[in-house]
């Protein structure tokens, strides 16, 4: 692969970041929208504008992160 497992990415701002993350844990209170492999919401590959509180976790093949407010750590699979 070109990196160690568990790589992750720390995102602040609202830049799109996209790869292939397993896991993406909240450092604070966040706001963000996630394209997934295998998670949806009402049948859509985009979830849009889920609330993370604090030290909450999504699991999933999550391969696209906006944030619109927060901080995440997202894990690379």
């Amino acid at each position: 692969y070109g990196y160690d497992y568990p790589a992750a990415i720390i995102i602040t701002n609202t830049a799109t970041h996209t790869g292939r993350f397993g896991k993406v844990h909240a450092l604070k209170d966040s706001e963000a929208t996630f394209v997934a492999e295998n998670i949806t919401e009402n049948g859509s590959a985009t979830i849009n504008g889920i609330e993370m509180k604090a030290s909450s976790e999504i699991e999933g093949v999550i391969t696209s992160i906006t944030l619109a407010s927060g901080q995440v750590i997202a894990y690379r699979l």
